[in-house]
């Protein structure tokens, strides 16, 4: 492991059950022209709403019906100018966080969004900072409210690529498990899973870090005892409040270390179908450590010894006990996300003759260059065939 780390988060955390009624007086604090970016079901954001009525807010409100688009927060940004909006907040799962941190950057750094994206675009840094931004998860997965990008899909591309600068760290972060207690099954399923991958590959990836390892260790060992039961019974505050610090820590891991194959597809995927994020990343993740795993078996890295006692660790922390092989960890996923119900990536009409693009795509996503090895294109088909 490189010794040599660097590690920059959210201005401010605040965590807890109940805290979402302190949002009058960190609203206030930035102005009271606020912009809420919401999902696609804004009555969810009635109590924050009324929250920032008390606290004297003029409130202007923009739903995200699905993935935020590029015209999508171009438009935001535009309107959030035309409006004087002084502050943004995102409430929702990672697409309106998302769209919102875009939102507050765009509207401030003017021009063409083209100039600032990856891979479509010129990647050129932001010059100016961002409205303040407030992200405020309702879901415990994306880790979005910790993290320096914003996703946003290219239909005409038919890619999700990120907005990622250091400014667009939102200055709060307010994560209050309550939020939480009214998903469904699927989508705490979806999600739980999506914050797992988000500790298991930052753990693994190029970037990792003594710093990023003590985040994903102890999520794993937190998301593992309590996905279970977040799931099957979806008013225990307990393990909704566990799954809450697992999502958090991931967002925090990710956006310092790195991620790897599963999230290396996922955008590619997203961007060709209309398939949730979480959803993707659960079917993914048994093939693709599998794949890892066995990569790193046969082959003659300088950190072979290293990686695979990593596995080991993960297994121990997932299955709670001692005297386990790195193995061990993958199957136990593997039959985690049977038991959740987890369908495969057909179930989002996905095919074998989508393999080859979607491989071709992937090697270039920015998530799948810190993979912990680089995998072939026959062990990326293998993937993507084995999620099917």
């Amino acid at each position: 492991m490189d010794l040599r780390f660097q590690f920059a988060t959210t201005g401010e955390i605040i965590f807890g059950s109940g805290r979402i009624s302190e949002i009058g007086d960190h609203a206030r604090a930035f102005g009271k022209k606020v912009l809420i970016v919401t999902g696609k079901q804004p009555d969810r954001a009635a109590r924050l709403i009324e929250l920032l009525k008390r606290a004297d807010c003029s409130i202007q409100l923009l739903p995200i019906k699905g993935e935020p688009t590029i015209k999508e927060v171009s438009a935001g940004a535009k309107a959030a100018r035309a409006k004087n909006i002084e502050a943004v907040i995102g409430i929702g799962g990672g697409s309106p966080i998302d769209a919102a941190k875009a939102i507050a950057a765009l509207a401030t750094n003017k021009g063409n969004v083209l100039r600032y994206l990856e891979v479509i675009g010129d990647g050129e840094p932001l010059t100016e900072a961002p409205l303040p931004t407030i992200a405020i998860p309702t879901t415990a997965g994306a880790g979005a409210e910790v993290t320096r990008n914003a996703v946003l899909k290219s239909p005409e591309h038919k890619l999700k690529v990120s907005l990622r600068h250091k400014k667009m760290l939102p200055e709060i972060a307010l994560v209050d498990p309550q939020l939480t207690l009214s998903l469904p099954p699927s989508v705490t399923a979806y999600t739980g899973l999506d914050a797992l991958t988000q500790l298991i590959e930052p753990y693994f990836c190029k970037r990792r870090s003594p710093l990023t390892d003590s985040l994903c260790l102890e999520g794993m060992d937190r998301a593992a005892r309590h996905i279970r039961t977040a799931y099957s019974q979806g008013d225990d505050l307990q393990a909704r409040e566990n799954l809450c610090i697992a999502s958090l820590f991931g967002g925090l891991a990710l956006a310092n270390s790195g991620l790897g194959a599963v999230h290396g597809f996922a955008a590619p995927i997203g961007g060709m179908f209309n398939a949730p994020h979480g959803a993707v990343c659960a079917a993914l993740l048994p093939a693709a450590l599998h794949t890892n795993l066995n990569a790193i078996e046969i082959g003659d890295s300088a950190d072979k010894s290293e990686l695979l006692d990593r596995f080991t660790n993960m297994s121990r922390l997932l299955l709670m006990m001692n005297g386990v092989e790195p193995q061990d960890g993958v199957s136990w996923i593997a039959k985690l996300c049977q038991d959740l119900k987890v369908p495969g990536l057909a179930h989002w009409g996905i095919t074998k003759s989508d393999i080859a693009p979607l491989v071709a795509k992937a090697k270039n996503a920015s998530s799948m260059k810190p993979n912990p090895v680089v995998l072939s294109d026959g062990a990326l088909s293998a993937i993507l065939e084995a999620s099917l």
